[in-house]
């Protein structure tokens, strides 16, 4: 019978306590708690607590990544729309003094921790026609609004100078699309399906619109659609419609999580460039998380949002694939 050390060169050592630092693959036998048990790689992902936002809200925008993001406005109540700009460092939010220059909900924004964009938004009232912030690690300086006047739109773009914004709501529903150059906003082909509170990720060049609905706040979406910088294409679709998700990740590795149609979802999905699949493993909070768009598919973050008729400051960071410590059964 072949044995384990003729497989991996090693014999299966016998310890008192797991080790501290294991390597990928690694198997033991634990004489303490009498069983066999080996550092492997689980094949699904895993939601673990973060440090929460200063404040509870939701509808904000969210940039960079799972250790060095940036949360800008949002909505909480009593106080309404907000201008305050929070940053994460991997296990804190930090209020940053710099405030936008329009508090505003219902936003959306891409880019790093350093060289973000606040594009559109709601600050009460109309018109939708907010000005677009730029933010350059220090402070927020206001530039030219969108072509088409809007909210609830989505957003993807990698840095401050480049991106696009898609969707939203005007009245009436928007299929328009935009593309960001550092400075104006230039019209590009449109969405195939207007629909609200979707999301996206990706590139200025490389995106998607995932979800949404239609009309605003009503039926939800599953529709995906790809933008290759010249056009979108209709794609295979969310395992579970849905508006006001979060999402993370680029064109072939992307993540949407949380939502609501019409309850609050926790439920997690993972597209690898051709189809969504849906993972056994979903928030703990269920809830509408619209402003996250923070990290990949291999580690994101989720901050913040609405569910449970409640504002939340909860953050959850993803890791997919999840490696873990695991007890062996041998039969």
């Amino acid at each position: 019978m072949t044995t384990f050390k003729e497989i991996r060169g090693t014999a299966i050592q016998v310890v008192s306590s797991d080790p501290s630092n294991p390597e990928i693959g690694q198997i033991w036998y634990n004489s303490s708690s009498g069983t066999l048990k080996g550092y492997l790689n689980t094949g699904v992902g895993s939601w673990s607590s973060g440090g929460n936002l200063n404040t509870a809200k939701d509808g904000g925008a969210s940039a960079g990544t799972q250790t060095s993001a940036l949360y800008a406005a949002g909505l909480t109540q009593p106080a309404g729309a907000l201008n305050q700009t929070e940053l994460y460092n991997g296990t804190s939010w930090t209020s940053n003094p710099a405030t936008l220059n329009t508090a505003r909900f219902q936003t959306t924004g891409f880019g790093t921790q350093t060289a973000a964009l606040v594009v559109l938004g709601y600050a009460g009232g109309s018109p939708y026609n907010l000005a677009t912030e730029k933010w350059n690690g220090t402070s927020w300086t206001a530039f030219p609004t969108t072509n088409t006047a809007r909210t609830q739109a989505a957003s993807a773009g990698a840095t401050n100078t480049a991106g696009l914004v898609f969707g939203g709501w005007g009245p009436p529903l928007q299929s328009a699309s935009e593309s960001w150059n550092g400075s104006t906003w230039t019209n590009t082909p449109s969405l195939n399906t207007a629909r609200a509170n979707l999301s996206g990720l990706g590139t200025q060049t490389a995106a998607l619109a995932i979800g949404g609905s239609t009309p605003a706040g009503g039926g939800s979406q599953t529709a995906t659609e790809s933008w290759n910088g010249s056009s979108w294409t209709s794609v295979n679709s969310l395992n579970t419609s849905r508006g006001g998700l979060g999402t993370s990740g680029t064109q072939t590795l992307g993540l949407a999580f949380g939502g609501y149609n019409p309850g609050y979802f926790a439920s997690t999905e993972l597209w690898n460039g051709t189809s969504w699949t849906s993972s056994p493993v979903g928030l703990t909070t269920a809830r509408s998380t619209k402003g996250s768009t923070a990290g990949t598919q291999a580690a994101a973050l989720a901050a913040g949002g609405y569910g449970a008729a409640t504002y939340t400051a909860a953050t959850e960071e993803w890791i997919y694939p999840n490696i873990a410590t695991k007890t062996i059964t041998v039969s």
